[in-house]
């Protein structure tokens, strides 16, 4: 089972995007029969498959066993992967590119948001042997401190990618990102 599929194609997030086959899907996480299904959810077997097979048919669920009930072969199933990210890519942009220039805009946070989430999928899809890691917390700004502080991280982040930037090795991606949070 993969950490994470990465849905960049419109026909599988129309497969996904239904109440229904979410909620099936969430009772896919281990190998579980459209009986078994069913009996939870209140719902016939058959209703349960076909909306398994539309999963199925998209990628999203493997057929991971049969097992043979009053002599009828009974499909096991299984999502593919533990968790399921839908691209903004499958509706497309809209209007205008957003302005990467404008550092302090929402556009900016928006286009890396985008690409890391891209990236990250495509290296969640696959063996990854290079580390990884996230550093996340929150500060507290009074109006008078933001300009400050914004030019003392930027001079540090300059430092880093300085230091780091343009040598031998293996190439990391790093981003820094900083919006409001409302705990």
């Amino acid at each position: 089972m993969l950490d994470t599929l990465y849905i960049d194609e419109v026909e599988q997030a129309d497969a996904l995007l239904k109440p229904k086959r979410v909620e099936i899907l969430r009772h896919l996480a281990e190998p579980t029969t459209c009986t078994q299904i069913g009996g939870v959810l209140g719902e016939t077997p058959q209703a349960i498959y076909y909306h398994v097979k539309r999963l199925q048919a998209a990628g999203l669920v493997s057929l991971v066993d049969e097992r043979r009930v009053r002599g009828i072969a009974e499909g096991i199933y299984q999502a593919v992967a533990r968790s399921f990210w839908v691209s903004p890519a499958c509706v497309g942009r809209l209007g205008p590119e957003r302005a990467r220039e404008e550092m302090l805009g929402l556009g900016y946070l928006l286009n890396l948001s985008e690409q890391m989430s891209q990236d990250l999928a495509t290296l969640a899809m696959g063996p990854v042997t290079l580390p990884s890691f996230g550093i996340a917390g929150d500060i507290a700004l009074s109006p008078e401190d933001g300009a400050a502080f914004v030019a003392e991280l930027q001079r540090a982040f300059g430092e880093v990618l300085s230091k780091y930037g343009g040598g031998e090795g293996h190439t990391f991606r790093l981003a820094l990102a900083c919006y409001p949070h409302q705990p």
